[in-house]
């Protein structure tokens, strides 16, 4: 008889097994598994097949195992002057021979899971942050999920704060971070904070007269301001987004839960028709949503660019900002390509001197933080550029800041050229070489670089125009998917639905000789006139593809 000793890892039972790995670890003492085997020619038919199982039950082990294992979770309620408590959850590395920085993420959708023994799937903004250590904060803003307090829709930054009544997500941050400071145990004394969308309007309004511990943030496709962002398209009002988003996201609670609300279900799938028949916008409310969504009937009453919204304005804000700051956008952002690019500018000419780069690739609405962002509906960017912004881009920013890692300094711009599918770096944004190009819609529907030659009638009018007859009762849709939400592809889908409508105006140049790179912004200047009393205009700017590309399966795809 002859005994043969196996270590084992002591947590590799944890997950699912085969039937062997069951049969072993029953006999698991002290870390050892012991086995008696009656030949020496059996022994390495055991090794092997161990050796199976502890594979087998490595790489079966769930995402939240893996996490469990190397975090401890704390759950707490952490208080803001005049006494309103936020939840907080906190993960922090297990490992304790060395000290972490916090990285932080403010939230007004929830940091679920609660309950100290539920574990999420992923930690921070990328696999690879996570990899490389950090202790984990993600917290519920004010009013929001099981924090208290009285949640209100981008909340107006306070520039003069004059008594501890007065707060905003400013001075929330502030108090997060010094009650970090002085309770979580095994930090560097270095905070970061991260987020998109929303959470990266929180880090904009927690970078400015931030806690000197706050030393990088990165906000990402943030929200900047409401009427130009989202919902609301420099005054074009999104539908199918706003309904989207809103009767999700913007149902007042009736105190701290940590269920979330049920969307209003829809009672048909074909958007376009399902809109058409509701009636006006300022019905939906109350036709299709129960009127359980008030800030619906705010941004009715508000159609204009007033006080309501100037208010939730952060841009003018930005000022004494001093952690880096590195914004994260993507071309194909329909949500807060403006906030982006807008906050970028404003603490660029508000903080002149601080780090503060751009990153932007060919992503939709968070598209960077999740998936390879190889492609984009039919449109292919030639390798995994998602993959790429995470590993070399991301984590650098943040191990360099937070943890003095040597990376490579990133550059003032990062930017992805379509087209040519590469990485571009730029000293400046918009960058030094690019001109000014302005083109002109002609007769004949050309676009051409020579501006029409003005002509008038005899009396006076002008006789050089295009007209179209627009009927409310027709409207010319985003997309010709049959959808009531707005879809992440709608931006590169064949544009050719549109243009062949008899109320879209379209103007082409002739075939390029040769390529022109786009940077920059894009201004355009429209001379109308009308027999209505206002009207929206959405203006496209299309790249048409040659036939033969491999960027789509569709000869002359526009989009």
């Amino acid at each position: 008889m002859q005994i043969v000793t196996v270590h084992v890892p002591r947590w590799a039972g944890a997950g699912r097994r085969s039937i062997l790995w069951k049969w072993a670890c029953a006999k698991l003492t002290n870390g050892q598994v012991k086995l008696q085997v009656a030949s020496a020619f059996l022994v390495p038919l055991l090794y092997l097949l161990i050796a199976n199982s502890l594979l087998v039950a490595q790489e079966s082990i769930s995402p939240e195992s893996s996490i469990r294992l190397r975090y401890s979770k704390q759950e707490t309620m952490v208080a803001m002057r005049y006494g309103i408590k936020l939840h907080t959850t906190i993960y922090s590395p297990r490992d304790t021979t060395r000290t972490y920085p916090i990285l932080m993420k403010r939230t007004p959708y929830s940091c679920e899971p609660y309950g100290l023994q539920a574990y999420p799937s992923s930690l921070g903004p990328s696999q690879e942050i996570m990899e490389a250590g950090y202790i984990f904060v993600i917290q519920d803003v004010r009013g929001q999920y099981m924090s208290e307090g009285q949640f209100v829709q981008l909340t107006p930054h306070l520039t003069n704060k004059q008594s501890p009544q007065q707060t905003d997500e400013s001075s929330d941050t502030y108090d997060t971070i010094q009650w970090l400071l002085k309770n979580v145990v095994n930090h560097n004394g270095r905070v970061g904070m991260y987020g998109v969308s929303y959470p990266g309007f929180y880090c904009s309004a927690g970078m400015i007269d931030a806690h000197p511990a706050l030393k990088a943030v990165s906000p990402q496709a943030p929200v900047a301001d409401w009427y130009f962002d989202d919902f609301i398209h420099n005054g074009a009002f999104f539908l199918a987004h706003a309904y989207r988003w809103l009767s999700f996201n913007a149902q007042p609670r009736t105190g701290p839960t940590s269920v979330r609300p049920v969307a209003q279900k829809l009672p048909s799938w074909d958007g376009y028709q399902l809109f058409l028949q509701t009636g006006t916008i300022s019905q939906i409310n109350q036709r299709l949503l129960e009127g359980r969504v008030p800030f619906w009937d705010d941004m009715m009453a508000h159609p204009n660019r007033d006080d309501f919204w100037k208010k939730r304005d952060i841009l003018p804000h930005l000022r004494n900002v001093a952690p880096a700051v590195m914004l994260v956008t993507g071309w194909y952002d329909a949500e807060d390509l403006y906030g982006s690019f807008k906050t970028y500018q404003a603490i660029e000419k508000l903080n002149p001197g601080i780090d503060n780069v751009l990153v932007v690739g060919p992503w939709h609405h968070g598209g960077w933080s999740k998936g390879d962002g190889q492609e984009l509906g039919k449109v292919s960017f030639g390798s995994k550029t998602a993959a790429f912004y995470r590993a070399e881009i991301e984590t650098s920013f943040f191990e360099n800041y937070l943890k003095d890692a040597d990376h490579p300094r990133l550059a003032e711009a990062t930017v992805f050229e379509t087209g040519s599918n590469q990485w571009r770096v730029f000293d400046r944004w918009p960058p030094r070489e690019a001109q000014p190009k302005k083109l002109y819609a002609a007769s004949n529907q050309l676009l051409t670089e020579t501006p029409a030659v003005e002509s008038t009638d005899s009396d006076g009018s002008d006789m050089d125009f295009d007209e179209y007859i627009s009927d409310p009762a027709k409207p010319v849709p985003y997309t010709a998917e049959i959808t009531p939400r707005m879809t992440i592809e709608y931006m590169v889908e064949d544009q050719r639905f549109a243009a062949r409508r008899p109320d879209v105006l379209t103007y082409q140049t002739p075939i390029l000789e040769k390529d022109i790179v786009v940077a920059g912004p894009v201004d355009v200047d429209l001379w109308i006139t009308t027999t209505g009393t206002d009207a929206d205009f959405v203006v496209k700017l299309i790249d048409v593809l040659p036939d033969g590309t491999d960027a789509a399966t569709q000869p002359n795809y526009q989009y």
